[in-house]
């Protein structure tokens, strides 16, 4: 695994990022270099443990150290308690790396299970349920638990439920049979196809009622990108696609919150002051910073509200510029490419299929938030992985990470003969 020059880029990158922010107010500061220490040195404890026990494809975790360097730099530049407690997140995500990691390939054979299928969504259902009955109404949605003053978004982990739930389905379609209802004579026979949709789609319900627009759109296009490698069936994807453009029309008409988002992203400018406030801040900010950027510190990324979140690829490109903005995006395509390499080496089908789709995630959740903060698509508010600033969403990448990993590991003792990741990819 070469990734000595790598790591010390971002070793680089962090000491000399914290450096000018411990310079910017005239007088030098010891912590921000520190806590650019301590980042690296989680990094590089985490990079020797994988090369000691050549645990897989090595750049996954170096792709998303240096997408997750970038977002502490910055987070700390716009407010320096958000930085502090994003580098917690940060220590918290590594953990949930190696949970990931360990309890996928020690309890392999009960997550590939067939008998699974049926546990997945009922996990998913009862988070879902919990959040609507006891969640909390933040930034339009309710999709926040609040528990000891520690703000949870229960739908980042049902993202791989839902991953697992389909990659179980077309894993193990073959074993399963209709479901028979006892209605008149002869009964009826519910295809288990016909099943499989209709867990989909209650997945879809429940983050609309939520008013999760961003993640109901993610757990759709992740579907329609598993069917169509997995099923191919044209008929299948024509009827879904049909749905979703009937769903999302009959959304636009009778919510009134959907109208107004998409009038914004027609149309911003005609109100600038009010609901296009947040998107032309945005552009401005995209565009002052040139090609080459304002220089760290140096622009103004506090007019551009909920720029800790939803906006971080802003902030970024206004004092990066636009190199930096298509480096970042540079980077989440070498993620995705490293995943659906991965996918392709795999043989066995439930690990190529929850690739597949925690690869998917990643990439569709980067193309709705960019596509959004860059007026390429309506806004629906989602985090940029591994940057955004959000316990709940960088444990839940680094935990999707931790999976990947495992997949892609090698000489793995636990899985079964013949199903192992295949060789260290380089």
């Amino acid at each position: 695994m070469r990734s000595s020059k790598p790591y010390f880029l971002i070793v680089l990158y962090l000491f000399l990022s914290f450096f000018l922010l411990s310079i910017r107010n005239g007088s030098f500061e010891i912590l921000p270099v520190i806590y650019a220490a301590v980042v690296s040195l989680s990094i590089g404890v985490v990079l020797v443990f994988m090369k000691r026990f050549r645990w897989g494809d090595g750049y996954l975790f170096l792709i998303t150290s240096m997408i997750s360097s970038i977002g502490i730099v910055f987070l700390y530049r716009l407010d320096p308690q958000i930085g502090q407690r994003q580098i917690l997140w940060f220590g918290a995500g590594i953990l949930a790396f190696f949970l990931g990691y360990l309890v996928f390939v020690i309890g392999y054979r009960l997550w590939s299970h067939p008998k699974m299928l049926l546990v997945y969504p009922l996990v998913s259902f009862t988070f879902f349920v919990m959040t609507l009955t006891m969640g909390e109404r933040i930034g339009g949605a309710i999709n926040w638990i609040v528990i000891n003053g520690i703000q949870v978004q229960p739908w980042e982990g049902i993202k791989l439920l839902f991953v697992f739930f389909m990659a179980s389905y077309y894993a193990h379609q073959q074993f399963y049979s209709p479901l028979s209802v006892p209605l008149g004579k002869k009964g009826i026979q519910i295809p288990h196809k016909l099943l499989f949709m209709g867990g989909v789609y209650l997945h879809l319900l429940f983050l609309v009622l939520q008013r999760e627009w961003g993640g109901s759109i993610l757990f759709f296009l992740v579907f329609i990108a598993m069917m169509y490698v997995f099923d191919g069936n044209k008929k299948h994807l024509l009827a879904n696609a049909l749905a979703a453009a009937a769903g999302g029309t009959g959304g636009y008409l009778l919510l009134s919150h959907i109208q107004v988002r998409v009038a914004t992203w027609l149309d911003p400018w005609r109100d600038m002051d009010g609901t296009g406030y947040q998107i032309t801040q945005s552009l401005f900010a995209l565009g002052s910073g040139g090609f080459f950027g304002t220089g760290l510190g140096l622009g103004r990324p506090h007019l551009i509200p909920a720029v800790h979140t939803d906006f971080i690829f802003s902030a970024i490109t206004e004092e990066m510029g636009i190199f930096g903005g298509v480096g970042i995006i540079l980077l989440y395509f070498i993620l995705v490419y490293r995943g659906f390499k991965l996918v392709i080496r795999m043989q066995e089908p439930f690990l190529r299929a929850v690739a597949f789709g925690i690869t998917s995630i990643f990439g569709f959740q980067t193309f709705i938030i960019i596509g959004g903060v860059i007026k390429l698509i309506p806004l629906t508010g989602i985090t940029l992985p591994f940057v955004s600033y959000g316990g709940s969403s960088l444990i839940s990448s680094f935990l999707a990470l931790g999976i990947l990993q495992g997949i892609s590991a090698t000489g793995i003792s636990f899985f079964p003969t013949g199903e192992q990741g295949g060789d260290e990819v380089e």
